[in-house]
This record gives C-alpha cells, structure tokens and sequence, in this order.
C-alpha cells in the first residue's frame, strides 16, 4: 500500500485542523516509547497523551483534564507489555483513536471512554472498576464498545456484528463515534496486514462503515475512510489518480486567485467572512473525473466560506451570484431543508471571467464543526438528562440525538427473519443517501428514504395493522399505495376494518424501508394462498343483471318516440333536462349542462322538449370507485339493498393497481333518496368515491 493510503495524515486535505493549527505531525512511535517509560509526576499530564490535552483544549478549553490523566494511568498500566502487530506498544492504539476524537471536538466523557475502550475486552480491568472509578456514563460506553469488539468478524458473522452494533449505536451514538475512530486508525495501520485481509477489512468498511460515517454527519472520517478503501480495492486507480493530483501539483492553481476575488467582494460588500480553499480528497477528485473526463484547475478543490449568522450565509450568495455569473443547476440549499444528518450549507457554483467555473460552500462555522464532526459534534446527549436517567446499568435508554434512519433500523432488525436478510436489507438501507419528511394526518411526522411510497408511511406509522392499508390521501386527493411521497407531502392512510385484509404480493414492488418489505414478506410466507394467487391476470369484466329493466320516467314531445337517458350524464328528476332526436327516431335525453348538449346542437342535431312523468320512481346510473378486498361486492349490493334501491345491473372492472371500478344501473323508487343512496354506498370500507356516470 503506498505511503498515502497507509497514513493520510500524509493528505493535505485529511487534516485541515492540524494544518490549521500549525500542529507537527504526531509520532505514534515516540509516544509509545513515552509510554513504557511509565507515568509523570502527579501535578501534570503524561507527555504521551499531550497531544490529545492540546486538541482538547482546542475545542473545550475549560474542560477537567484530571479524568483523562487518571484513564490514561489506567489503560497504560492495564496494556503494559501489550504489543500491536505493527510492533508499537499498544497504548498507542486507543492514544490515537482518542486524538482522533479530540480534533473531531468530542467531549471529555467520550474521550474518556475512548482511552478505556479496549481495557475490558483485553486485559484484566472490570466494568465495575470502571463505573466505580470514572461513573455511569463512561461504564455504558465502554461496554458498548466491548460488546462490538467481542463479536466475530468472520465474512459469516457480518450480519450478527452489526446488528449489534447497531443497537449499542442506537442506545448512545457516542458509542460508533469511538468505533469509527477505532476503524480509522486500524485502517491506517493496515499494511502490516495480509493482503486478503486487508481487502476483506476494507470490503466491510465501504458496505457498512463508510456509510454509517456518512448518516452519523462524521464526514471528516467518511473521507478519509473513503481513501482508505480506494486505495485498498482498487489500487490501480487510486495510482493513476494520485499521479493526476501529483501532476496538478506542479500546475497553476486558479482557486486561489478565485479566492482573494471573493475575499474582496466581500469584504467591500462589509461581510465579515473567512474564505478557504479546501482540497478534494482522492476519491472526491476520481468522481468528478469519471463525471467531466478531463479536469481543469478549479475541478480539484472548492472554496469554503465562513460566517456567522444564518442570514450571512444568504448575503454571501447574493454577493456571489450579483459579481460572479452563477450556475443555476448547481445551487443547492442544505440550510433551510437540511441533510438527514444534520448537514447544513448552502452549495452553489460561479463562473469567472476567465472561464474556471468554482464550486462555492458557503456555512457558519458552527455548521461547518457539525459538518465535520456530525453527531460528535452534539457532544454529551445526556448532559441535561435527570440526574437519575442512568443511574440503573442494566435499563435500556435511548440517545435523545438519536437520528430517524437509526430509529427505523433498530426498529426492524429485531424482526429481520434471518441474518441474510438483515444483511441484505442493511446494505440497501444505507445505500440511500437522501430522507424525506411527510406529515401525518394527526399532524406527526414520518422520517422515510428518498423514493418511499405509501405503503412505507403506513408500515411507518402502523407497524403490523397496516397489512389492511387499503389506499392513502395524499394532499388531500385520493392515490393508489404505490405512489411515491415527496418531501413535505401530508399523508392520510385508510385502512380495512376486514381482519382478513392482507398486502397484496406486489406491494413489494413499491416498497422501499425495511420494514415494510420484512412485514409484507412474512406475512405472505404465512399466507401463501394469498401470495399465489394471480393477482395481474386480466380479468373480463363481472356483470350483474336484475330481474326487469323497467322503462325510463322521462317522457318526449314527440309521439310514439322511443325515450332513453343518455348514459354520459344519467339524468334523473328533478334535473333540468334537454332532449334530442338520434338515428332510429329516438330521443336521448342529457342533463342541461352535459358536455353532449352542446356537442348536439354543433352538429344539427333536431331538440325535442322532453319532461319528467309525475311518478318520483327513476333509474340512474352510479359510478363506484374502491380499493380491492374480498367481499367487496356483496358489501355494495347489501348497502344498495338497505336503502330499497333495486339493482338493475351491475359492472365490475379488473382491478388497476389495488382499484375497482364498479358501474351500477339502479331503480330508484323515489330520485329523492339518490342523496341517501351514495352516502350508503360511500360508508362501504374500502369505497372512496362515488357518482353519477
């Protein structure tokens, strides 16, 4: 592995901070070396772990560094005579993952627990000796990180391992904050490894780690993750992509005179702002070159601009796209709808005169620390918890800043069937890479993926009662289950009050969450009568046909003429009516404001005055839309029945996407209950609308 891959540190752009800061680069063996020489007197800080009290005091500077002296003392003397397989002592492993900690901001308590992560798992020191010395809060996170480590990471034991991390995630995320910094600095010193190895290592990084990274808003180890891996899997590449940057290198770079352009625009605009030019980072530069083929000088970084107000960040784009020509398609505003992981920005490109074209992020710097360090960044989830809120070990919490993607997840793999398909699920869950939120009919809100239909928000919201989903209101206007939700919709779920109801089998087509496709599944597995039935086969058309057919009450000026009402209209009394003569001498008779009327007298049609007989009896034809379910029709034709209404026919059509059409021509023996009739027809479960043809 090259120089780079094993130690990004060797990156420019992996460690802003510490370039930032002017902080020398830290020699993992010379801390070791300070390690076995064994503790300092008692009135300062080891030296080995100088470097993690500096980045600390960095982001907290009124933080108690007596604690992490004690666990230093601690995990130092447990892990003396400890030796890693690179040949360093191990202390330096859990001293780096906690600097790595300490330069994403994390706090003390996390740190703590960082420097302590691998004591229980590998030497002698008790969780009771942790709690007693150091407290509830460590204790919880140390043995959530025990309970990951003791896992097997065999290529068979994948799924297991992460359904448990997964729920030591869920009860504290501070818990795969020290585990992907834990991964990280393995992953860095990887090399010592054999091949086969290391690639497997990297495989389980990029499916799961990487984008787990990514939810958890952990960008500044996503990235560097991201290099790890590339330069592991696909070595070739990384090669011809690390010459393509070397060569860059030794070009003129047009960002930074792009930069001092809007340093100027800005500052003469009177907005306080620091401009920097950050640099893509190996896997970043490789995408764009696959998307635009050949790169220019601006294609190999962006500029970062820092204010410190939310409305700043507005003014800077104002300011940008007012001076500089702006690319419209590249605008983006993470600001007023945020990321699903708490990412904020607003992302824009601008054209110079000189032809570059720059891309442009614009943010406070306090979104800037949470883009960075995401959830680590929320520090101490239980600060302002109840001073008895984790007082009992043994009592399952849940991490107040716990996203909803990782609620959805914990919530579904404890019904996940079998390790294949959580696995499998998994992999699909955290592939998405966009969340929408719809609101519910209550006035709650559902967190789903990009992409979710229907039928995700009512196994989102109803859990195992939703397999008698019958159809959804989106905004108000009756849909079919499979629609796809955009962010912001407003979704009402109907659900069946038949027990039996159940998801048809191609529900599965349209969903997109876990949880919707393990509950569709099992249930089908428990019916598999339902699950086979054909449920696309075209059908003819089911047609009921009454007794008599009985004649229209309407009656024509016109002698011996043949009376019928037009079926695009169905009139019934007291409806204004016109009438006119068609081919075969009769007369079809259409309400005034029918579409037909006007068409008529277009064409020349003769129009003959036609009048209600005196009798209240009248025939009319009703259209019934519904969604399918068994018993539907008999359900119709007792309401019908229930109201005195004689059926004269009835059409149903095959159903379209879970919905049926239903055509009934009824005698009515009195036009005044048509209003009564409906209203029955339409309190049928599963009916949503009904009207005159």
């Amino acid at each position: 592995m090259s120089a780079e891959a094993t130690n990004p540190e060797a990156h420019p752009e992996a460690r802003p901070e510490l370039r930032r800061r002017g902080r020398s680069r830290i020699d993992l063996r010379r801390l070791g070396r300070a390690a076995l020489l064994g503790p300092t007197s008692r009135d300062r800080l080891p030296d080995a772990i100088g470097h993690v009290a500096e980045a600390h005091r960095a982001h907290h500077p009124d933080a108690d560094m007596s604690i992490l002296r004690r666990a230093y003392l601690l995990a130092e003397s447990s892990h003396r005579g400890q030796m890693r397989k690179s040949g360093e002592p191990y202390i330096t492993h859990p001293l780096a993952v906690t600097l790595i900690l300490a330069e994403l901001g994390a706090e003390t308590t996390t740190l703590t627990a960082s420097l302590l992560h691998d004591t229980v798992e590998d030497t002698d020191v008790t969780l009771d000796q942790v709690r007693a010395e150091f407290g509830d809060e460590v204790c919880f996170i140390v043995d959530g990180v025990t309970k990951v480590e003791k896992i097997d990471y065999g290529a068979a034991a994948e799924p297991e391992t992460f359904r448990k991390m997964l729920v030591a995630t869920g009860n504290d995320v501070r818990v795969m904050s020290i585990k992907l910094a834990d991964r990280l600095h393995n992953m860095r010193t990887l090399g010592v490894m054999r091949p086969e190895k290391q690639a497997r290592i990297a495989k389980v990084t990029r499916d799961v780690l990487i984008p787990l990274a990514e939810r958890l808003g952990v960008q500044a180890l996503k990235t560097e993750l991201e290099d790890l891996v590339f330069a592991i899997l696909h070595p070739e590449e990384y090669e011809s992509t690390r010459a393509l940057i070397a060569a860059h290198a030794g070009e003129r770079d047009p960002l930074p005179g792009i930069a001092d352009s809007v340093r100027t625009v800005l500052r003469e605009a009177g907005i306080s702002a620091e401009v920097q030019v950050r640099p893509r980072h190996f896997v970043s530069v490789h995408r764009i070159a696959r998307q635009r083929g050949e790169l220019r000088g601006s294609d190999f970084g962006r500029i970062l601009v820092l204010v410190g107000e939310n409305a700043d960040c507005y003014g800077v784009l104002g300011e940008l796209h007012t001076c500089f020509t702006p690319v419209v398609s590249e605008f983006k505003d993470f600001i007023a709808t945020p990321k699903f992981n708490l990412y904020q920005s607003l992302h824009t490109a601008v054209a110079t005169p000189e032809g570059y074209v720059a891309e442009v992020i614009v943010r406070t710097r306090q979104m800037h620390r949470v883009a960075e360090a995401g959830v680590v960044a929320l520090g101490n989830p239980y600060a302002t918890a109840t001073p008895d809120a984790t007082t009992d070990p043994d009592e399952e919490r849940v991490d107040p800043t716990r996203p909803g993607w990782l609620s959805r997840l914990l919530d579904w793999q404890q019904s996940a069937p079998d390790p294949d398909t959580f696995w499998t699920v998994l992999r699909a869950e955290l592939a998405q890479d966009r969340e929408i939120t719809v609101f519910r009919a209550d006035g709650g809100t559902l967190g789903l993926p990009a992409g979710a239909s229907c039928i995700d928000a009512a196994y989102a919201q109803h859990g195992e009662a939703a397999h008698g989903c019958i159809g959804a209101r989106v905004n108000g206007r009756l849909t079919s289950l499979s629609s796809a939700l955009s962010d912001g919709d407003t979704v009402q779920l109907l659900l069946a009050q038949d027990a039996s109801s159940g998801p048809a089998a191609e529900w599965l087509d349209h969903a997109r969450t876990p949880a919707a496709r393990i509950a569709i599944s099992s249930w089908l597995e428990a019916h598999p009568d339902r699950a086979m039935a054909p449920t696309t086969a075209a059908r003819a058309p089911l047609s009921v046909v009454g007794a008599r057919g009985g004649g229209a009450n309407a009656v024509a000026d016109l002698p011996d003429a043949t009376v019928r009402l037009a079926g695009c209209c169905t009139p019934v009394p007291p409806d204004a009516v016109a009438g006119f003569l068609v081919r075969g001498g009769a007369v079809t008779v259409h309400r005034i404001h029918c579409a037909a009327v006007a068409q008529m007298r277009a064409v020349g049609r003769t129009s003959v005055a036609v009048h209600w007989r005196a009798t209240a009896d009248c025939r009319v034809t009703l259209l019934a839309e519904s969604f399918g379910r068994p018993h539907l029709l008999a359900d119709l034709t007792e309401a019908i029945a229930h109201e005195g209404v004689e059926v004269v026919s009835a059409t149903v059509e095959p159903p379209v996407e879970g919905r049926v059409r239903h055509t009934y021509t009824l005698q009515l023996p009195d036009a005044a209950g048509l209003p009564a009739l409906m209203r029955a027809m339409r309190d049928v479960p599963g009916v949503y609308d009904v009207g005159r043809a």
